[in-house]
């Protein structure tokens, strides 16, 4: 069952700002994200906009025969059942052989979602599906607990394991203007989409429910044909 769009998210993303990030040491690093002293995009600081942060998230080849966005969120878990069950297979038999060209939009359904999707941006477009992927694997892990410290400092745990420094994080995490952007074009395209769950997804402009990879590749077979 897809999990319905809750209204009025502009207000989580005022909560995005002000927070208190402790320090904690440094985590091993994570062969998906790249190793922990590798190069990132510093954050800009808060109130300012870097606008490469924003845009798209894309994977494949943009000459592919056939476009494919998904809708998703990172606290939602039938996303991350999509990810591990159909996501890989579709990336390695589609995407990767130039079929499909992919993109991924982020879906805020709390303010927890909304800064995931900061890190990940913040991270530099290089480790940025490292990012999701990492997200969907571990969401038993840093969605554990309600207590919002809690989820951010298991945040701020995977963003130093992305090679991120405590000062980027912080810079990102409480980047105000970021936030209100992210969450601005969420709700456009969304409702120019008419999307009203996740995971969802636009083939060649037709939107779709979930589906299995078996389901997914049908589709797929019948476009390319």
């Amino acid at each position: 069952m897809a999990l319905k769009l809750t209204a009025s998210i502009i207000a989580l993303a005022l909560l995005a700002g002000g927070a208190v990030w402790s320090l904690q040491p440094a985590q091993p690093s994570d062969p998906l994200l790249g190793a922990a002293n590798a190069e990132t995009t510093a954050a800009a600081p808060a109130g300012e906009l870097d606008p490469a942060l924003l845009g798209d998230r894309t994977m494949g080849s943009p000459d592919a025969p056939i476009k494919l966005t998904e809708y998703a969120s990172f606290t939602c878990p039938h996303c991350a059942h999509f990810n591990e069950t159909v996501f890989h297979d579709l990336k390695k038999n589609y995407i990767d052989t130039g079929k499909v060209f992919f993109t991924y939009r982020e879906v805020y359904f709390d303010k927890f979602g909304l800064w995931a999707g900061m890190l990940a941006r913040c991270g530099g477009a290089d480790r940025y599906f490292g990012f999701v992927e990492t997200y969907y694997a571990n969401r038993d892990t840093w969605l554990a607990s309600t207590d919002p410290a809690d989820i951010t400092e298991a945040l701020k745990r995977i963003g130093r394991t992305g090679g991120m420094t405590t000062e980027q994080i912080d810079q990102c995490l409480n980047n105000q203007p970021l936030a209100e952007s992210l969450v601005t074009t969420f709700q456009t395209n969304m409702e120019a989409d008419k999307i009203e769950g996740t995971p969802s997804f636009i083939i060649d402009g037709e939107k779709f429910s979930n589906m299995s990879y078996d389901e997914f590749a049908a589709v797929l077979d019948a476009k390319l044909k």
